[in-house]
């Protein structure tokens, strides 16, 4: 008899160090939701800070339009996707919704035409190529579209990112494209068992924006950060990050195996 798996969210002590186990099930998608924004809360307690000001980023890439429609219900509004092809396709799914599109994957040029006009925001801008491109579909959908600018914070060479001595300097002539709005930053902890590894990259993107808010660059707010994964959110809370992209403790183990 085939038994179907319920998502269970379970927190285990491994080794002196608390670990988090997923298993797979949409069933569950309010259920972690609710537990992920208890977390939140707990965090932003712990650490002075309110956790309105931390806003829940649904990384939906490679699951189910079903899935997000269980988030959806559970009151989820904002969604993350990686590949342009299918936000497309899930935005024409909830076509008419209050769905947020955010954009955080590493973006083509040629690819901007197809997200201009209705991206609530690109987490990943990292080349003035593409920065142009944005701008020029931002003008003729009528709009100034919101951009964060991607921090390549750690010696991963599969990572994007401008590098944070020439962060600054990017920033300033991005601020020269009428139709773009900088108001933060983006950056990717490494990728470790340990979340405490991902403080450093955090804390330099946090100086980077302090830095970059001294200079009172005109049309650029520092009103973002988005920092902080399933595996480092907490962390990246404790740090100041503003947005957290969560997929794998609301969704459940990817498989790449349609991409």
């Amino acid at each position: 008899m085939f038994v179907k798996l319920v998502f269970l969210f379970q927190r285990i002590d491994f080794r002196g160090k608390m670990a988090y186990i997923y298993y797979s099930s949409k069933k569950m998608i309010a259920e972690n939701l609710q537990i992920l924004r208890k977390r939140i809360t707990e965090v932003c307690s712990r650490c002075g800070r309110n956790a309105e000001e931390v806003q829940l980023l649904a990384v939906s890439k490679t699951f189910s339009v079903e899935a997000m429609q269980e988030a959806i219900a559970a009151g989820q509004k904002d969604f993350g996707e990686n590949y342009v092809q299918e936000l497309r396709e899930k935005r024409e799914t909830f076509s008419g919704s209050d769905v947020r599109w955010h954009f955080i994957g590493h973006l083509q040029s040629n690819k901007v035409k197809y997200l201009a006009g209705y991206v609530h925001l690109i987490h990943s801008v990292d080349a003035v190529e593409l920065g142009k491109e944005i701008d020029k579909r931002a003008a003729k959908a009528g709009r100034i579209q919101d951009v964060l600018v991607e921090v390549h914070t750690t010696d991963e060479a599969t990572k994007y990112g401008v590098v944070p001595e020439h962060t600054a300097a990017f920033v300033k002539e991005l601020a020269l494209l009428p139709n773009i709005h900088v108001c933060g930053l983006m950056t990717m902890g490494p990728l470790a068992d340990d979340p405490n590894r991902s403080r450093s990259s955090f804390r330099q993107v946090v100086e980077l924006k302090q830095q970059i808010e001294r200079e009172g660059i005109e049309r650029v707010t520092m009103e973002q950060l988005s920092m902080g994964m399933t595996h480092d959110f907490e962390v990246a809370i404790e740090e100041g990050t503003t947005i957290v992209r969560i997929g794998t403790a609301i969704f459940g183990t990817r498989s790449y195996n349609d991409q």
